[in-house]
């Protein structure tokens, strides 16, 4: 074990490196909570992302606990806290101003696994030593102690902090198929960190990536998140498909995106970049928006084959969106409050056509008109022929009544001489 003074800072092994923390970014909640469960004669430390993060000069957000104290203990020492967790039993501790996730040592040489390997209960608990070797990377397995201001390292974790690589801490296909979503938090931090993947466990992910089909869709929606709704939605696509792990998440936006021409490609990249955007500048993002353009082509191509056997624009648009959500499901699925937004933002896309009296101010107070109109000025800026009427739009919102009235009776008298075949798509 090595112990690292953060005063200080320096560890004297493979040479001299410093490491500054700025403890003024820990969380003033969660070290109280490391203080409650000292008094109660029990270890306790920050471990895993808060301690790299700080070290790397970041800003976390979240500081997980780590300690010898089992969850019923913990959960008997707060009042503002329960038990989460079946697979993987933590104690949630709530604070002002947020909650930190306090966990058990766990022993990885007695966790219950599957025929495949992976890991189906996790509860069997340990020492600090047996919970490190446990922990996925070994970034991810430096322990903070407030009580003598020390990093415990067990795994060479530093040495990788400065190298920035990503190192699986033992066998990369055993940890892999323990939990093959680690492949995925690979690849997340990877981005995130600018860290390079340790070349064994970069071959590992490209021979296991199918093993994310035993990962229940439930868990893959909320890596879903992580993934795309972390500042790096871009880069992470790339990393995904560089390793051939997107086609397991969204094997349908996959085989879109090899089949397509550049268009729906395009379409994917705008707004992985927009949702970047957003996050960096503070306003909201929401995964129904991803998801509609994700599906977009799937549901499209679907949409014109239906029309080609023959049904109507309106029933071929309308099975398409029911058959494309539910070929979805089995792979991530979506919460409904989702799949309904999803379904208006594309539902109103042929709506944008009609600029005809009320309909106009119908669509105009329509709850998703905005993530249907921003839906479709993607489009229009992917390479899909919408750009008169993504123009049209973004007029039409920034004059005044008058000047809209205007607007409207003119694209009236347009339609009244040329008329127009009803599009869904």
């Amino acid at each position: 074990m090595k112990a690292i003074d953060k005063k200080s800072a320096k560890i004297v092994s493979n040479g001299v490196l410093e490491h500054p923390i700025d403890t003024d970014l820990i969380c003033e909640g969660a070290l109280e909570v490391i203080s409650k469960l000292h008094a109660a004669g029990y270890k306790a430390y920050i471990v895993g992302g808060g301690v790299r993060d700080l070290l790397l000069n970041l800003h976390p957000k979240d500081f997980d606990i780590a300690t010898d104290a089992t969850p019923e203990n913990a959960r008997a020492i707060f009042d503002h806290s329960r038990i989460i967790g079946r697979r993987f039993r933590i104690v949630h501790v709530y604070f002002d101003g947020g909650y930190t996730e306090v966990a058990t040592f766990r022993a990885p040489s007695t966790a219950s696994v599957n025929t495949q390997g992976r890991i189906i209960a996790d509860n069997t608990y340990g020492s600090i030593e047996e919970d490190a070797l446990r922990r996925d990377f070994t970034v991810n397995a430096l322990f903070y102690d407030s009580e003598n201001n020390q990093i415990l390292d067990m795994v060479d974790g530093l040495r990788d902090v400065d190298a920035k690589i990503l190192r699986v801490i033992g066998d990369p296909d055993l940890r892999f198929r323990e939990d093959p979503v680690r492949m995925l938090r690979a690849v997340r931090l990877a981005v995130k960190l600018n860290f390079e993947i340790e070349e064994s466990a970069k071959d590992a992910i490209l021979r296991l990536g199918s093993l994310l089909s035993e990962v229940p869709s439930a868990r893959l929606f909320d890596e879903m998140i992580k993934l795309f709704h972390g500042s790096f939605a871009q880069k992470t696509f790339q990393g995904l498909r560089e390793f051939d792990l997107f086609r397991h998440m969204f094997p349908l936006t996959e085989q879109a995106l090899e089949q397509e021409s550049s268009t729906f490609n395009n379409l994917v990249n705008l707004a992985l970049e927009n949702t970047d955007d957003r996050i960096q500048s503070g306003k909201s993002v929401t995964p129904a928006f991803l998801y509609a353009v994700f599906l977009w082509g799937p549901m499209r191509n679907l949409s014109k084959q239906l029309e080609l056997d023959g049904l109507s624009p309106q029933v071929a648009h309308d099975a398409s969106v029911k058959d494309t959500i539910l070929s979805q499901l089995p792979y991530t699925s979506i919460p409904k409050r989702f799949s309904f937004s999803m379904r208006d933002i594309w539902n109103l896309q042929h709506r944008f056509y009609n600029r005809r009296g009320k309909r106009v101010y119908q669509l105009f107070e329509h709850d998703r008109f905005r993530a249907a109109y921003d839906f479709l000025c993607l489009r229009s800026s992917a390479g899909e022929p919408v750009d008169e009427l993504c123009e049209w739009w973004t007029v039409y919102q920034d004059v005044d009544e008058v000047t809209r009235k205007k607007m409207v009776r003119a694209s009236q008298n347009r339609s009244s001489k040329h008329s127009k075949k009803k599009t869904y798509h």
